[in-house]
């Protein structure tokens, strides 16, 4: 079996550039990995970018997705050469369902007390929605368990999400038919550890949980998130691999 590449996938108020760690542990091991940039402009405009990523790579893919972008995922991950889906402290909606009604009934952990709304243009001419966290708040929500300088460079860069991302259903629940795993930060206050879990459970995924890791585990755990991934390698290059 050809090797998969890998596809991270990060999420909300983030870039990219936070699987900095995770990518250099990857590579280390020789496993191919491309981390695009997700739009945030909503589920469906996100998953539709996302899949014509995945359609444009040859060979089985591995798909990441760390916080918001564990929506994403769970759509796009439909396509046929997604061979194993791994959600990094992130929500895993089933299908029909939005991120809001996802975290209804779990009163823990959540940012939606400090987000700043801006508005933006769209090519209509019309405005839409999109919020950041609060600078000051952002590196005890987001970055707890990073250097203050750390957290607070990317307090100063965070990306928007658009606000339509919330409420848009999802198309498809991949992890339905995909096997899946799935790391828990345990003192996550961005998405409640029990959504985590519940999400988690629901796709039958292979769990990890770090009790102490905060929402930034990408970046605090970079090793034990590529473990996870390294797992999720061997486990579906096996002739015959199943759901776990």
């Amino acid at each position: 079996m050809t090797d998969p590449t890998v596809v991270l996938v990060h999420g909300a108020f983030a870039d990219a550039t936070g699987w900095i760690g995770v990518i250099s542990e990857l590579r280390s091991s020789g496993i191919p990995v491309i981390a695009p940039s997700n739009p945030l402009r909503g589920l469906t405009a996100d998953a539709a970018y996302l899949a014509s990523v995945l359609a444009q790579l040859d060979g089985p893919v591995v798909l990441v997705g760390h916080d918001y972008g564990g929506a994403p995922i769970t759509v796009a991950g439909t396509a046929e050469n997604v061979v194993a889906l791994v959600y990094v402290a992130a929500c895993v909606p089933d299908e029909g369902e939005s991120l809001a009604q996802l975290q209804e009934g779990f009163p823990g952990a959540s940012s939606t007390g400090r987000l700043k709304e801006r508005t933006y243009p769209l090519p209509d001419g019309d405005s839409a929605v999109e919020v950041t966290i609060e600078e000051a708040a952002f590196p005890s929500v987001f970055a707890a368990d990073l250097p203050e300088d750390v957290a607070g460079a990317l307090a100063a860069s965070q990306r928007p999400l658009a606000t339509a991302a919330f409420t848009e259903k999802t198309s498809a629940a991949a992890w339905r038919t995909k096997p899946s795993w799935a790391l828990v930060a345990g003192a996550d206050r961005m998405i409640d550890p029990e959504v985590q879990r519940f999400g988690a459970a629901r796709a039958t995924a292979a769990v990890v949980e770090l009790p102490d890791a905060s929402h930034a585990v990408v970046l605090s755990e970079p090793t034990r998130v590529a473990d996870l991934i390294r797992d999720a390698i061997r486990t579906t290059s096996r002739p015959t691999a199943t759901r776990p």
